[in-house]
């Protein structure tokens, strides 16, 4: 017991000639190659045993299974993207025999290799929540997306037991995401094309990815994007033509409340009130509802405004977001009791409508939707989809 201990302590103490992580990075130049667990060990410099649990304990899976990860996700690249047969793919992804790999990839995926061929994308990986509400547009609950419960609560407390792989929102590209990814073994990836270079060509690594095009796009464009990717175009199209015909009888329910009246949308955010516009707000509210803005800037703004400069604007209803975080909370309420607030328009007729960041800060089909359904419920008490977290999507898109 006496030499285990200082055995335990020797391969500790013991500077390794690689370390973990450029081991991991070797894995994934090499995972075509003959790997053992002996070799890899022999690169750290410390013993099989002591690698296998330190490999696990650091990246939350045996080396072997990041391994098999590795070599799945590349073999779902070359029956989608190749014509290469069986045999070579096999050889290709590290297998000598192609009757082990078939069997292997059957264990893995739940299907064998010509099987998925036939319906590739099924395990869909979303890089952000607007592709989520981008997904469930088109009937797919993603297989792993970002999840938080305070930015975006929706999400997250409608789906979170339907993503299996829950991804950190606003970090999806660092190395434990990616390894979250990997784990998830998606068909397919969508993000954003304003991704660095480096990071969209390690999601491509993964899995093929579209990165959508946002530049000069609403969501509906950003929609048929994808649809085309995961070949569901008919799914898009019903989608928007459901979405344009709920949108022309809100309008003229709106209408009939509010008139000619003027809108301004304010941001609470730290101890300052801004005006503000983004995307989403840009193309639901003036765009799609066609409501007059009392500002009269039409690009995208998120401008410091004193309660001076707003009375200036004199506009008939504001439409105000309060970030989520303690600072932002307790600016608004001291607000609500300044005199100079209480004297506007729009507040002295009870005119505030008080929404929270999501689904408000989010550009996607969901997202807009939501907004829309929100609007009519607060311009007009009245919202033909009362079942505010009606489920989108196919569950049963990736099996366990």
């Amino acid at each position: 017991m006496h030499w285990e201990r200082n055995h335990s302590k020797t391969e500790k103490a013991r500077q390794p000639k690689t370390d973990l992580f450029e081991i991991r990075v070797f894995m994934e130049q090499h995972f075509n190659e003959q790997l053992s667990v002996e070799q890899l060990a022999a690169m750290a410099n410390i013993s099989p045993k002591y690698f296998v649990d330190l490999f696990t304990k650091t990246y939350g899976q045996s080396a072997m299974d990041f391994l098999t990860d590795l070599r799945i996700n590349r073999a779902k690249r070359y029956l989608i993207e190749t014509e290469y047969r069986l045999r070579e793919i096999a050889q290709r992804v590290g297998y000598s025999d192609e009757f082990y790999f078939s069997r292997k990839f059957k264990k893995e995926v739940g299907v064998s290799p010509s099987a998925f061929v036939k319906h590739p994308r099924k395990r869909i990986a979303a890089c952000s929540p607007s592709i989520i509400g981008q997904l469930l547009a088109l009937n797919i609950i993603p297989v792993a997306a970002p999840l938080d419960s305070k930015w975006t609560p929706y999400y997250y407390n409608v789906y979170q037991t339907k993503i299996k792989v829950h991804m950190s929102y606003g970090d999806a590209q660092s190395l434990e995401e990616s390894d979250k990814l990997i784990k998830s073994r998606p068909d397919a990836i969508v993000g954003f094309g304003y991704l660095q270079e480096e990071e969209k060509q390690r999601l491509s690594s993964i899995a093929p990815s579209l990165f959508v095009e946002v530049s000069g796009t609403g969501w509906r464009e950003q929609l048929y994007q994808i649809a085309v990717f995961v070949e569901r175009e008919k799914q898009a199209t019903a989608w928007i033509e459901g979405y344009e015909q709920k949108l022309e009888l809100a309008r003229k329910q709106m209408q009939q409340t509010i008139g000619e009246d003027t809108f301004v949308v304010l941001r609470v955010y730290g101890q300052g009130l801004h005006l503000y516009c983004n995307h989403a707000i840009q193309g639901v509210l003036y765009r799609d509802l066609k409501l007059s803005s009392a500002y009269a800037e039409e690009s995208l703004y998120n401008q410091l405004i004193t309660l001076e400069q707003l009375n200036e604007l004199d506009a008939d209803r504001f439409i105000l977001l309060v970030c989520p975080e303690a600072e932002s909370r307790a600016y608004w309420l001291s607000l609500q009791h300044d005199k100079s607030w209480r004297f506007l328009k729009a507040v002295q007729k009870g005119n505030v409508y008080v929404v929270p960041s999501d689904p408000w800060c989010e550009s996607s089909a969901v997202a807009a939707n939501r907004m829309l359904d929100e609007m009519l419920l607060l311009l007009t008490g009245h919202c033909p989809n009362m079942d505010m977290d009606k489920m989108h999507g196919d569950s049963e898109a990736h099996p366990l």
